[in-house]
């Protein structure tokens, strides 16, 4: 998977007295440079003092660009021109490596730098450090994970639905709980790409079938349905419109777990799995979010 990097680049670094000056002094610049090799830009350091930088695509004529800043800036800034070397950074990694491991009762969603330090009697799920996204550190995610341990200590659903799955989070905690076969889809074709990476990433691939499809829409549906649990960690307005056929697809017995909703709109959202026939077991809020576990009664 591509992670997000920048190249090693070389930077050019001077100061001047005022920002009006020093923005000047960048439109001066920027009409003498190629702005597809160069960027130019003007910034107030921690000192208050007023900094032009230039970054390079590829490296400079240094001494070239120090006349060019001698005849927009003057000598003096020319001659406190430095350059500097800008190593090649992978900045989407670089963020996730300072994100602390999330528990989330039994399970804990980590990256690559902690999974030495999982304790073996907890569930690791691994998500790949190239994703800026779905790592487990959202309210939403922590809630799902936490009714799903709570869940999972008195039942063992057989049929397992991940709807709008994104990484693959929560499909990957239940065929790691369960070691059973999880159904997961998502609308976003890059999102079931990273979905089944992940899968195999932490050792379930051959467990999680992971589909692209808008709602209920798809054959895989029909033919796994009914469901024993269906987790879905979307938003309050496509959970409310999705109720009836969520039902539709939900075992005698069956649970919910429904997420990705704020405190004022969670009413509504009960409102409309109970007229669709189930009834509210628990409400958890973490973080600000509130996540929902929900059954339909036995026939």
């Amino acid at each position: 998977m591509t992670s997000t990097v920048t190249p090693q680049s070389i930077s050019a670094t001077f100061s001047v007295g005022d920002e009006h000056r020093a923005r000047g002094i960048v439109d001066v610049l920027e009409e003498s440079l190629d702005p597809g090799e160069v960027a130019v830009a003007a910034f107030e350091n921690a000192q208050a003092i007023w900094e032009v930088v230039l970054h390079f695509h590829t490296p400079p004529d240094q001494e070239a660009i120090r006349d060019l800043v001698g005849l927009a800036a003057g000598a003096d800034a020319a001659a406190a021109l430095a350059f500097q070397t800008v190593e090649a950074k992978d900045w989407v990694k670089a963020s996730l490596e300072g994100l602390v491991p999330v528990p989330a009762g039994r399970f804990v969603v980590h990256g690559q730098h902690d999974r030495a330090r999982i304790a073996g009697n907890k569930l690791g799920i691994e998500i790949e450090a190239a994703l800026a996204f779905g790592t487990g550190h959202h309210g939403t995610t922590r809630g799902c994970l936490l009714l799903l341990d709570d869940l999972l200590k008195r039942r063992r659903p057989a049929r397992v639905l991940d709807l709008g799955s994104g990484t693959g989070v929560l499909a990957i905690a239940a065929a790691k709980a369960l070691r059973r076969p999880v159904l997961a889809s998502d609308i976003d074709p890059q999102a079931v790409i990273v979905a089944r990476d992940n899968a195999k990433l932490n050792d379930v691939g051959q467990l999680i079938d992971a589909v692209c499809a808008i709602g209920f829409s798809a054959p895989a549906f029909r033919a796994r349905a009914p469901f024993d649990l269906i987790l879905a960690n979307i938003l309050a307005n496509p959970l409310r419109q999705m109720a009836p056929a969520m039902a539709r697809h939900l075992a005698p017995s069956g649970f919910v777990i429904l997420s990705g909703l704020l405190p004022a709109h969670t009413r509504g959202v009960v409102a409309s799995y109970r007229a669709a026939g189930l009834e509210l077991v628990r409400r958890l809020q973490v973080d600000g979010w509130c996540s929902l576990l929900m059954q339909r009664p036995g026939s």
